[in-house]
């Protein structure tokens, strides 16, 4: 009922309007001009009454999150901006919830803590497979190819010169796979496969190309777009895979346990993000135009 959501709406709408009047990052943004989107627009009664119950009753949905910029920049105390926490503002508004983010180390502690209820859903982004959606139901709302970042010294001009160098990624990530579409490339060509360096979070894959412990490290392009932009000007360069390397356009999702009923309903307030414009401003706001969607899609893979 209203009178029960009114307490944890107004805070959620506080949030989500503090969310898009600033963009979150590792540097200070510089001043946008406020959204054009009222935030009390964007509550919707019918899809908080679609909540489960014990969502309802904790007033808040607990998403799970590893360091990923410019999804998620988690500082020394604690604190998480960047993307995520900007979205799940918004759509914590749509559902009249608050929304709160649990620090994870990848993808794995993740799917885990997600199946054990300890966390409600996660922003990924991960890539929708028919695997996933065994347990969780996908919700696609961007697109993504695969980024190799190293040290502007390094002699790569294409990410076919990483066939035998030693690749860093997160542990789960889409770029598992895209490494054995690589190397199985590199394969053909004569050439030694990619070692591949599986590991916690973005923050270890960068200090292991740092470090040298690794030649590259693999992520989504705009993740490694934002290592170019924060880190040293001009420290890091990087290249694309190829669609004739298997690369290929990947539909990435938000994952939410089917069981607990979440993840449809959460898909419903995306649809009122995009039919509202908050979902265009907030990609905007973090140079994600170029993987945006026109649409939210539920469980992609699967209908293949």
């Amino acid at each position: 009922m209203w009178t029960l959501a009114r307490p944890v709406l107004a805070a959620a709408l506080g949030a989500v309007i503090l969310a898009l009047s600033a963009c979150g990052g590792t540097t200070a943004p510089e001043k946008k001009p406020t959204p054009s989107v009222d935030a009390k627009a964007l509550f919707r009664q019918e899809l908080h009454d679609r909540l489960p119950q014990s969502v309802k009753d904790a007033g808040e949905i607990v998403f799970a999150g590893d360091p990923h910029p410019p999804y998620r920049v988690v500082a020394k105390d604690g604190t998480v901006t960047g993307f995520d926490p900007d979205l799940q503002a918004a759509l914590g508004a749509v559902l009249g919830v608050k929304t709160r983010i649990e620090v994870i180390a990848g993808l794995p502690a993740a799917l885990t803590g997600m199946k054990a209820k300890r966390f409600d859903a996660f922003n990924g982004p991960v890539k929708d497979t028919a695997k996933r959606e065994v347990d969780f139901d996908n919700v696609v709302y961007m697109t993504s190819r695969t980024a190799y970042l190293f040290k502007a010294d390094a002699k790569v001009k294409a990410a076919g010169d990483l066939c035998g160098a030693t690749v860093a990624y997160v542990s789960g990530s889409i770029v598992e796979g895209q490494l054995e579409a690589l190397s199985s490339w590199c394969g053909k060509q004569g050439k030694p496969a990619v070692k591949g360096q599986p590991l916690a979070d973005t923050n270890a894959t960068i200090l292991s190309v740092r470090s040298g412990r690794a030649d590259a490290l693999g992520a989504t392009q705009a993740g490694v777009l934002d290592i170019v932009n924060a880190g040293d000007k001009g420290a890091f360069r990087y290249v694309l895979q190829e669609d004739a390397q298997g690369a290929g356009v990947d539909q990435l999702a938000l994952l939410a346990p089917k069981a607990g009923g979440l993840g449809p309903v959460i898909f419903e307030a995306f649809k009122v993000l995009f039919e509202t414009g908050t979902y265009d401003e907030l990609m905007k706001r973090y140079g994600l135009t170029d993987v945006a969607v026109d649409a939210p899609a539920m469980n992609v893979a699967g209908k293949a």
